[in-house]
């Protein structure tokens, strides 16, 4: 994924949820994904999956049960 992709992952993720503090960040040694936060903290991954000629992105969010009690 480069920049533009980044970029324009961002855009709608931050429409799409409405959060203005959703940011993407390349990770440094891989160029099929890119990390997920939500102001400081990072809450998934979003992956390139381009198998069979269809390009589209999955995001994973990882929630521990820990997190759920509260």
């Amino acid at each position: 994924m480069d920049k533009t992709e980044i970029a324009k992952l961002e855009r709608y993720l931050r429409e799409k949820f409405a959060n203005k503090s959703i940011k993407i960040a390349a990770r440094p040694k891989k160029s099929d994904s890119a990390d997920v936060y939500l102001g400081d903290e990072q809450i998934g991954t979003v992956s390139l999956d381009d198998e069979d000629g269809d390009r589209s992105f999955v995001l994973t969010m990882p929630i521990l049960d820990v997190d759920l009690e509260g």
